[in-house]
């Protein structure tokens, strides 16, 4: 019993490793992204990103002889992989025109919370009161947020709504993910999912060409980091810690995100989000975190105590769901 608990901690902690590397390089990602908008379009830094992901990503998974996945595992690589990988991060780059990279952070933080949701829709894990009061909270956010960005015009509101749209990229192809570590290994799925975003960014191939012959080297050393480390690194750690834990659990993880692009963004790019978007940026992670709470725990009842059986309370569906979703 004492090395089965052993082993669980272990693994836990592994788990909590794997994730604070993915957290720290995912921070990173968006002030890179940002440093490098100017240099290149959404599409074309999305490609070549991937470009340098999969070339990365390949030259291991062949060094260590990881194979090819099993069948049931494609249909999920190839769809989380268009839409984590492809959509996302077009979408995120776009954004990055438009809004500073704390509160593109802010934005697509919602993640968990569409998660959620997706999870009561499309896992049956149903859609506990708390889960709608935080999504509730998160939506105030997120209006405070675009009436914040308002001040700057038409544009800064389209960034937010970019932002709200990788958000919901990154929750789908969260939710497709998780089964699909079933048939496949973190590995297989990161590899072949940056490749299959690859292959649906490339109408922007002649883009990235022509802009890297004007870029200066400094902003494609960029693209080249966005590719090894918060790519091709970070996803792989990402995907070995949700093997081995929950999407919920790992989705709450992302709440130090924002903190860290903030400090990173003031550090590095001399940006910080105004105080009425931080607010509605705190509004959207307080609606994630009251959807991630958990109800008291009931105290255990001996079996004597509850009559054989016959008037034991058994779980039902909401906290069943609540238990789920958290």
């Amino acid at each position: 019993m004492d090395g089965d608990v052993g082993s669980v901690r272990r693994a836990n902690g592994r788990a909590l490793a794997a994730a604070s590397v993915t957290v720290v390089l995912w921070a990173s990602s968006f002030i890179a992204i940002r440093s490098c908008a100017a240099d290149f379009g959404p599409g074309a830094l999305a490609l070549g990103r991937l470009v340098v992901a999969s070339v990365v990503l390949s030259a291991l998974l062949l060094a260590r002889r990881g194979g090819f996945p099993a069948r049931e595992a494609w249909p999920g690589i190839l769809a989380s992989g268009v839409l984590w990988f492809g959509a996302y991060m077009v979408a995120l780059n776009w954004g990055e025109r438009h809004v500073d990279a704390g509160t593109a952070s802010l934005v697509v933080n919602v993640g968990p919370i569409l998660m959620a949701l997706l999870g009561g829709w499309l896992l049956k894990e149903g859609f506990p009161p708390k889960l709608m009061a935080g999504m509730a909270v998160s939506f105030a956010g997120a209006v405070v947020v675009g009436l914040s960005m308002s001040g700057g015009g038409t544009s800064s509101l389209v960034g937010v709504l970019l932002c709200l749209f990788a958000a919901l990229a990154y929750a789908v192809g969260v939710v497709l993910q998780k089964p699909t570590l079933k048939h496949a290994t973190p590995m297989q799925v990161t590899t072949f999912g940056a490749l299959a975003g690859a292959v649906a960014c490339l109408p922007f191939a002649g883009q990235l060409v022509s802009q890297v012959s004007r870029a200066p080297v400094s902003a494609t050393l960029q693209m080249v980091y966005l590719g090894v480390f918060p790519t091709a690194l970070a996803f792989t750690t990402w995907a070995y810690a949700v093997s081995r834990t929950t999407v919920g659990k790992m989705g709450a993880t992302t709440y130090a995100v924002p903190v860290l692009v903030v400090f990173l963004s003031w550090l590095f790019l001399g940006e910080i989000p105004g105080w009425l978007t931080l607010l509605g940026g705190l509004l959207c992670l307080s609606g994630v975190a009251v959807s991630r709470m958990r109800g008291k725990a009931q105290p255990r009842v001996p079996e004597d105590a509850r009559g054989g059986g016959a008037d034991a309370r058994a779980e039902g569906p909401a906290e069943s769901a609540q238990r789920t979703a958290g």
